[in-house]
């Protein structure tokens, strides 16, 4: 069951597939996944609602329908239902804009309608040309079209800095306990500090909206207390099961290896030791594709997609969608729909191909659209609707 090359989706044959993922899923780590059969086609509509956002991060919605976009430069905005920008926000943090580095995810807190909590993950500046991932907590005001951030607090600083402009990670999901996951990079640097669990790099933290540890995380032995998992490259896309309260995760692998993974409390998923990709120059990377103690990706993409945003579809527009992932790719600009059955991936549909867009982040919306933001210096707000 280590990957599923050219099959064809034959019904038995994914049962058959589907028991034994069953049956291993006691073993600490389950086979991996590529290639999946291609899924039916969705007859879609693609609009530009916004457009001259200069390399937009991420974007979120506020309770009353506008959005929240950040741009990479340092800026965050406000953008109305009908597409309209608003002048940038001000007092955002001072961010390490160079590089992959900047102003990056945000994410209303749970009680945002009553409180105007926000949260924005962004490379900060160190000095010297040193650079981490940090997690900054303020209030929004709103004023007219734009607004004002007040109290801003950072609650998180990545340790060490590093000098490098690569790897920043940067998602924040809000758990159903209101805690936050928080994804961080390798940095670019393939260190030893990965596979070190009482360093921050290279991996899934859990912390409170203070920034303290989150109780219920692992708190192993020589795991620093806000760790939830490790081993990881370069995660640029999560989300929440909204049903399960689970957290699913993409992340980049290098030539080849990006990954769907679904981060567990205390588990180890490889790298740099193992992975499904080549270094650039072609060579091996580790020890191969399999450790025991390291965890399996539920699914992988060889040749490499540079895999960013992620989304699990739970609107009402694409009925079919449910439960689906989307996930979003820089590299051969496409967003991959993937079905899941039985905890495998048995079909897959490559969407917005004929755009030649870099995908940054997928977001569905509160009308069950899916709008999805294109890297670019002129970056665009696409609404998903059915044909």
């Amino acid at each position: 069951m280590t990957g599923r090359k050219n099959a064809e989706a034959k019904s038995t044959f994914q049962v058959i597939v589907a028991a034994a993922a069953i049956s291993l899923s006691a073993n600490s780590a389950i086979a991996a996944q590529t290639d999946a059969p291609k899924a039916e086609t969705t007859p879609i509509k693609v609009e530009a609602i916004a457009t001259g956002l200069e390399n937009p991060w991420s974007l979120a919605f506020m309770p009353d329908g506008r959005m929240l976009v950040t741009e990479r430069p340092g800026r965050l905005r406000i953008v109305s239902k009908d597409g309209k920008i608003s002048k940038p926000v001000s007092g955002v943090p001072k961010v390490y804009a160079s590089g992959q580095g900047g102003l990056l995810d945000v994410r209303p807190a749970t009680d945002f309608e009553t409180t105007g909590t926000i949260f924005l993950s962004l490379a900060e500046p160190h000095g010297s040309g040193k650079a981490g991932t940090s997690v900054a907590r303020a209030k929004l005001v709103l004023e007219g079209d734009s607004g004002r951030l007040e109290d801003v607090k950072i609650i998180f600083q990545q340790q060490p800095a590093i000098n490098s402009g690569h790897h920043f990670g940067s998602r924040i999901v809000i758990d159903k306990t209101g805690n936050l996951f928080v994804t961080t990079g390798d940095r670019g640097k393939m260190s030893d500090k990965v596979q070190d669990p009482s360093v921050p790099v290279g991996k899934v933290l859990r912390i409170t909206p203070e920034g303290k540890p989150a109780s219920g995380n692992p708190g192993l032995d020589g795991w620093a207390p806000e760790v939830w998992s490790m081993g990881h490259r370069n995660l640029q896309g999560a989300t929440l099961n909204a049903e399960t309260g689970e957290l699913w995760t993409v992340e980049h692998g290098a030539r080849g290896g990006d990954e769907l993974n679904n981060p567990q409390k205390g588990k180890n998923y490889g790298w740099p030791v193992i992975s499904y990709g080549r270094h650039y120059s072609g060579a091996k990377i580790g020890v191969g594709t399999k450790k025991e103690g390291m965890e399996q990706p539920v699914y992988y993409w060889d040749p490499s997609i540079a895999t960013s945003g992620l989304a699990i579809y739970s609107g009402d527009l694409f009925p079919g969608w449910k439960g689906n992932f989307l996930v979003g790719g820089l590299r051969g600009s496409q967003i991959a729909r993937l079905v899941m059955q039985n905890g495998e991936i048995v079909a897959e549909e490559k969407l917005l191909a004929d755009r030649s867009s870099r995908i940054r982040d997928i977001r569905v919306g509160p009308d069950g659209a899916v709008y999805a933001l294109t890297d670019d210096a002129s970056g665009e707000i696409l609404k998903i609707t059915p044909q």
